[in-house]
């Protein structure tokens, strides 16, 4: 098997999770570690037995394929370095900091006819792979993440940190135009917002209700979705799910109707027993191993698609920044 040569810039905590999925995988080579930091860059590389750089230029004709797990600031020129040099990449999200500098990236791939995939990652966790598998046509999507405070990604909100993982899982569900959006939300120990709770309108009909938060006690990632073919419940921490569908359950509904003109005592019985309830069959494979063998699938098949494509994270930013922007529309008073 041809391994690709792979590196990773940006020797932070995801890099260094990156750096491990790669040491991992049959078809890649870690070969370079990239950071600013050479104390850093050299503490990642060593783990792995690599060489380590402090200049993002000094990979060019050593790599295959790159992954840029640097602040999101240095998104856009990082991509614009490795792409005009025909080298595939995969950016952990967001994109890029802001929609401009996304457009750019993507249309900088289309020219150079580069692959470009975004680390959406919670699209590649083993409960939403399952809810892909269903091939669903989602009504209403209510998505809850919250968390205690993570102490990175400062130069951020809330809401391209971690509501944005429920965002690009929104669209790709909806699969329709963004018509409006409605926000709120505050910032209340950082520059930029901690909380936010956001209401998506989609052109086919579909709603969405998506609530983040950087400052809860507990960690709580889950997704409710109704739809015509079934109502499902999610959780991702957790990584289990439930799926009620409609066809296994009309009997229920006729047996409700015959015992009411019965006139029969419903109070002894157990709803759940009623109703045809499965559980989600849900697998245990780690979503950035996922992520990076779709990654390098693309690069070695034309045919393959990354997880997550550069014109899916652009799209993710973009309904991202209309819900900033709805934020500072909101009149509180």
């Amino acid at each position: 098997m041809t391994k690709l040569r792979t590196a990773v810039v940006g020797a932070g905590k995801m890099g260094g999770i990156h750096a491990k999925v790669y040491d991992n995988l049959d078809n890649a080579e870690l070969v370079a570690v990239v950071d600013t930091d050479k104390e850093r860059a050299d503490k990642l590389a060593a783990q792995y037995g690599c060489p380590a750089f402090t200049d993002p230029a000094a990979i060019i004709g050593k790599v295959d394929a790159v992954t840029i797990s640097a602040p999101t600031i240095y998104h856009r020129d990082l991509a614009k370095l490795y792409l005009e040099n025909k080298i595939p990449v995969l950016i952990e999200k967001p994109l890029a900091a802001s929609v401009e500098e996304g457009r750019e990236i993507v249309e900088l791939a289309k020219q150079n006819n580069v692959i470009v995939a975004v680390g959406h990652s919670e699209r590649c966790n083993p409960v939403a792979q399952a809810m892909k598998r269903l091939d669903i046509d989602a009504k209403f999507i209510e998505a809850n993440r919250i968390s205690p405070y993570p102490f990175r990604s400062t130069d951020i909100g809330v809401v391209l940190d971690v509501m944005i993982h429920d965002i690009d899982i929104i669209l790709s569900l909806a699969n329709s135009k963004l018509k409006s959006v409605q926000a709120v939300g505050v910032n209340v120990i950082a520059d930029h917002e901690d909380i936010c709770n956001a209401r998506l309108l989609f052109e086919n009909g579909c709603v969405a209700n998506i609530t983040a938060s950087r400052l809860a006690l507990k960690t709580e990632r889950k997704v409710r979705v109704f739809s015509r073919q079934a109502y499902l419940s999610l959780d991702y921490f957790k990584k289990e799910g439930i799926v009620i569908q409609t066809d296994p359950n009309v009997d229920v509904v006729e047996w409700i109707k015959k015992n009411q003109a019965d006139d029969f005592d419903f109070s002894d019985v157990n709803w759940p027993d009623l109703l045809h309830i499965e559980q989600l069959e849900i697998d245990s494979r780690e979503p950035l191993r996922v992520e990076q063998e779709s990654f390098l699938k693309a690069i070695a098949d034309d045919s393959a698609s990354p997880e997550v494509s550069g014109e899916e994270g652009l799209a993710a930013i973009e309904c991202a920044h209309s819900i900033l922007d709805a934020i500072k529309q909101h009149k509180w008073d």
